[in-house]
């Protein structure tokens, strides 16, 4: 079958912190909103996280991102877990510290829930900047 995008408006997400709290500016949503103009700005911190639950369960093959240049991190860890289970670790990615977008083909896992952590951030206070999050599979 071929890929599709896996994130939908049913897809229950969450942030580990949002620069400022100001979730108007950049929240969460402005990953997934196709616009080049918005993105989601963590706060300040080391090991900032973004978490997916789907509204049902899918197979995950790719994972596309675009961080802002300066802002990124150098290891990316996804981990995945199927409802009622605890996650467990899928892969490491190390994208480049870039304002282009990143496709990375990961170990394909069926799962319910998705965890992106970013770690060693190229940015001194640990902040992370994400233009663009998308997770592609299949539905199953």
């Amino acid at each position: 079958m071929p890929v599709e995008p896996l994130i939908c408006a049913d897809t229950a997400t969450r942030v580990s912190s949002v620069l400022n709290r100001d979730v108007k500016q950049f929240g969460k949503k402005h990953m997934f909103d196709a616009s080049e103009e918005t993105c989601w700005n963590s706060d300040q911190g080391t090991c900032q996280w973004v978490t997916l639950d789907f509204p049902r369960t899918v197979k995950v093959s790719q994972l596309h991102i675009q961080f802002q240049g300066g802002f990124s991190s150098r290891l990316c860890t996804l981990e995945g877990c199927r409802a009622g289970e605890e996650l467990v670790k899928i892969s490491d990615l190390y994208p480049e510290d870039t304002h282009a977008m990143q496709r990375f083909q990961v170990e394909e896992t069926v799962l319910d829930k998705l965890k992106i952590t970013f770690e060693n951030s190229t940015d001194f206070f640990g902040r992370i900047v994400v233009y663009h999050l998308g997770v592609l599979g299949e539905r199953l």
